[in-house]
């Protein structure tokens, strides 16, 4: 009896050894915003894990058709309500529905509030809030069905604590970070898992839009504080597979009892938040 049980924990040892968390073979994955940046950074690390890939955005700078990081690139506006739904139900049709699904999109417009424009500010909304709000509505059905599948939203730091010139970036996060937590509640009683990561400031284009000086990544690093602004503990400014690697571990089974979070990866600049 004793050689049959070490037999079988031996058997369950190896089982536990083999198994990969982050392996993502035969998985579906949908990434918004997958042209640049985040979401492209995003693309490249599944499908080095194995996944099948759908990207989306209104436009995708590189073409990785040919590469070895191939994948389906998609041009979709998220805040455009009949091209969600169409875009969506058409790929649900043909089979090729999402078992994880990530909201990666988003734009800025910078301004000291007054200045900004209300055209600006819907803008924020629109794609920020607004194209998540279009991804979940589309799939929630879908993904009810399925009584599994994980959905992981990019928002910002910048949800947690204001930013001068940054109103409608700000609100618009902030919203995206409600209506995360809502839908994670609706999708719970189905299996279906909704979590936030929230950056900081990242290597990518976007934040390289606000750097107009040599200088301006050390600065970002020490911090402005005549914008109450703190600087980076950890010293340096996050590479966008850092923030890719959180979201995997969000889409992995390795968070399986882990829903209605967001997780800041920002090296510690808003501290207590």
């Amino acid at each position: 009896m004793t050689t049959d049980r070490t037999t079988k924990e031996q058997a369950t040892f190896n089982s536990a050894v083999a198994y990969d968390p982050l392996d993502f073979t035969g998985k579906t994955i949908w990434v918004t915003g997958a042209g640049r940046g985040i979401g492209r950074e995003v693309v490249r690390q599944f499908l080095m894990r194995g996944a099948t890939v759908i990207g989306f955005d209104v436009r995708f700078e590189h073409d990785d058709r040919n590469s070895r990081f191939a994948y389906s690139c998609i041009l979709l506006d998220v805040s455009d309500e009949k091209s969600v739904a169409s875009e969506v139900s058409s790929l649900i049709r043909n089979n090729e529905g999402p078992d994880v699904l990530i909201n990666a999109a988003g734009i800025l417009k910078m301004g000291a509030l007054e200045h900004t424009s209300l055209e600006d500010f819907k803008k924020c909304f629109d794609v920020n809030a607004g194209g998540v709000f279009l991804m979940l509505k589309n799939t929630l059905e879908y993904f009810k069905e399925k009584k599994s599948g994980c959905i992981v939203s990019v928002s910002s730091n910048a949800a947690k604590v204001p930013r001068i010139n940054m109103a409608a970036y700000c609100a618009s996060k902030a919203a995206l970070s409600a209506l995360n937590h809502t839908a994670a509640l609706e999708l719970a009683p189905f299996g279906v898992r909704c979590n936030l990561v929230c950056p900081g400031s990242t290597d990518t284009p976007m934040q390289r839009l606000l750097w107009t000086s040599e200088e301006a990544e050390a600065n970002t690093i020490q911090g402005f504080p005549e914008q109450f602004k703190l600087g980076i503990p950890l010293g340096k400014i996050a590479q966008p597979s850092e923030i890719a690697q959180t979201i995997l571990f969000f889409a992995s089974s390795m968070s399986s009892h882990i829903t209605m979070q967001d997780v800041v990866v920002d090296g510690g600049a808003t501290l207590n938040v």
